[in-house]
């Protein structure tokens, strides 16, 4: 109960000094206390926060349907992750630390007496703690979403720039009420988020009208992943393509946001594009244990997509502790390709496709299927100076020798490998290599590796928070003139006369 009358008396003092940056810093000392909140605290708290009436009224019968026992904490993020395994980050992010220690005592020894009057953004805190307890408990599935929807009615109303980050997280309690109170497994969460999907845009096209960029952050993210559960992969990109992200956004909503356009990038073959999304996601993420399956989930794209693009990920990537036994099977694959081996690669598809499908990467791993073969060719290029259609048709498990041909013939037209066919033999020739260095090849990775730090710097620069009148001219001081020597000698004399007396 301390721990909750500390973040309300923070609210209270954002909103009686103007600085809405005090709530973010509040709702981050909220995580503890929203997994092991009890009944008797919310009960307590709703008695003296709330003043009597229809709010009060709603809000306990929401907490009587609480067990007494409350269950062992759970990451809320599980179900709204769906497929991907994405842990969901608030519209505020950051890790719990300890409380502000300029937060005058007197604030957080609020007295235990009834309230007359309540702050909007108290309520809604109240109402966001009430609807997190029932989203811990999964029997509670339709009661939540009852909670969540009038929450977001009330949210609604209220036109109050303090109140968009709690609003942010409004949006985000509804979307994973809904999902968890549809039932049927990830087919009724799925169809329960496209029947949701026009109230969001509507919220969306209301939160660009009101310059609520915490909301638009959040209500993006959410579109984005209801598209993606569905595979309208077209309609997700012409979204991305129609809104901007807002720059003020909070770090774990920006993270999102690039797993998902890397997601959409990677589908649409733009996979050098996905890649750098990706590996930017990985690089913002935050590394607390409660964003591990979010970081699992970037990486197997991640992995994927590298594959895809013709590298081979380092193998220390596979040894993380986080990662080992989530990349088992894209370990397989990533064997499979770096060999060649087709009928290997076509094993390993085989046996974890349940794996690949839960994960929504099937269709993404069907196509590496391209990547081996021309793996295999570039191995025999190297391997062999000429080499017989057939010996490549019974290296890379072909058909025939006229598929191999035919796959020889679209690997030397893509630059794959460097040789030439000679029809008459039925051979595969293999061209002298020439020097890398003497190619733009350096040049181009270099250029690569200046670009990646250049956007870091620059990434690092808008991120700094610089004070409100740092831009602003100064008024300048009028600078007294400067004192002759005959003033300064009175002065002295002055002085000593009065020394004297």
């Amino acid at each position: 109960m301390d721990d909750l009358r500390r973040i309300v008396a923070m609210i209270e003092k954002a909103i009686e000094t103007n600085q809405s940056r005090i709530i973010g810093r509040a709702l981050r000392h909220n995580g503890p206390l929203r997994h092991e909140a009890t009944k008797e605290v919310l009960t307590e708290a709703v008695g003296i926060y709330v003043p009597e009436g229809d709010t009060k009224a709603a809000l306990l019968a929401q907490i009587a349907c609480l067990p007494e026992t409350p269950p062992p904490p759970v990451a809320e993020g599980g179900a709204q992750a769906g497929s991907s395994g994405v842990a969901v980050a608030g519209a505020a992010g950051g890790e719990a630390d300890k409380m502000d220690e300029d937060a005058p005592a007197k604030e957080a020894k609020t007295l235990d007496e009834p309230r007359t009057t309540i702050l909007p953004e108290v309520e809604v805190y109240l109402s966001l703690l009430v609807l997190t307890s029932l989203l811990r408990h999964s029997e509670l599935g339709a009661q939540s979403l009852d909670a969540a929807q009038a929450l977001f009615l009330k949210v609604q109303n209220h036109n109050r720039r303090s109140l968009d980050l709690l609003r942010a997280k409004t949006f985000h309690y509804l979307s994973l009420a809904t999902e968890r109170a549809a039932g049927g497994g990830r087919a009724g969460g799925t169809q329960a988020l496209a029947a949701l999907r026009p109230t969001l845009l509507a919220a969306h096209r209301t939160a660009c009208l009101t310059h609520d960029e915490l909301g638009q952050a959040t209500l993006l993210n959410l579109l984005l992943r209801s598209l993606l559960e569905e595979d309208l992969v077209e309609q997700a990109y012409k979204l991305v393509a129609k809104t901007n992200f807002p720059e003020k956004a909070s770090n774990n909503q920006f993270c999102r946001y690039l797993y998902y356009t890397g997601r959409i990038s990677a589908l649409q073959l733009e996979y050098g594009d996905a890649y750098e999304k990706l590996k930017s996601s990985l690089r913002k993420a935050p590394q607390n244990p409660g964003v591990a399956g979010f970081r699992r989930s970037v990486q197997k794209l991640a992995v994927i997509v590298s594959l895809l693009m013709g590298e081979v990920p380092e193998r220390a990537v596979f040894n993380q502790p986080d990662y080992k036994k989530a990349l088992a099977p894209y370990l397989e694959l990533t064997v499979a390709v770096r060999e060649g081996n087709l009928s290997e690669f076509n094993k390993a598809v085989a046996a974890h496709k349940a794996v690949f499908v839960a994960d929504k990467m099937h269709s993404l791993v069907v196509r590496l299927s391209h990547s081996v073969i021309k793996t295999g060719l570039r191995r025999i290029n190297l391997s062999y100076s000429r080499i017989s259609m057939a010996d490549v048709c019974l290296k890379l498990a072909l058909e025939s020798p006229a598929s191999a041909s035919m796959v020889c013939a679209k690997a030397i037209r893509d630059g794959v490998i460097d040789a030439q066919i000679d029809h008459e033999s039925g051979c595969l020739v293999s061209k002298e290599r020439t020097n890398v260095y003497a190619t733009n090849e350096p040049q181009r990775a270099f250029h690569q590796r200046v670009e990646f730090c250049l956007t870091v710097r620059n990434e690092a620069v808008r991120a700094m928070r610089y004070p409100a009148d740092a831009f602003k001219p100064q008024p300048k001081k009028k600078e007294e003139p400067a004192k002759t020597e005959e003033e300064i000698a009175k002065e002295i004399e002055d002085e000593l006369e009065e020394g004297d007396l």
